[in-house]
């Protein structure tokens, strides 16, 4: 039987949001993915400890309170200081406080070392495939 890949779920920071991350975990397990849910109120030091712990192929962090991106910062160094600097990372939710474009949003997440960013509202069916393509599970478009 062939091993289900590996993902660290949670949500980063002081949130809360509990609903949306038990969806995402129960979508990702139906899709062939072994799922590793750190919850909410996860910090940063949690996603690194469990893609460590458990091998994980790609950390996945939401954030809908709109302090992801105080949340977020420094991640991705932290991961490189933890020998997975490579690892595939996506971020999703409600990331900013205010109203403001989504492409400087994305750019925001993108310079802070993130591989794909997801704005609110984003519907699973458009992760899930993305998901298996860039961690070459698949081939693109197939």
């Amino acid at each position: 039987m062939e091993q289900q890949p590996t993902v660290v779920l949670g949500v980063i920071g002081a949130d809360v949001h509990a609903v949306g991350n038990r969806i995402l975990a129960y979508a990702l397990e139906q899709a062939g993915f072994k799922v590793v849910n750190i919850g909410v109120l996860a910090s940063q030091e949690e996603f690194i400890n469990g893609a460590i712990e458990t091998g994980a192929l790609a950390i996945l962090v939401s954030s809908l309170y709109g302090h992801g991106e105080m949340d977020c910062r420094g991640l991705r160094e932290k991961a490189v200081e933890a020998g997975i600097g490579s690892i595939l990372m996506y971020v999703g939710g409600n990331l900013v406080i205010g109203k403001r474009e989504w492409d400087e949003v994305e750019s925001v997440y993108q310079q802070m070392g993130f591989d794909r960013v997801y704005p609110p509202g984003t519907l699973l069916d458009e992760v899930i495939p993305q998901l298996r393509i860039d961690l070459g599970l698949v081939e693109n478009g197939g």
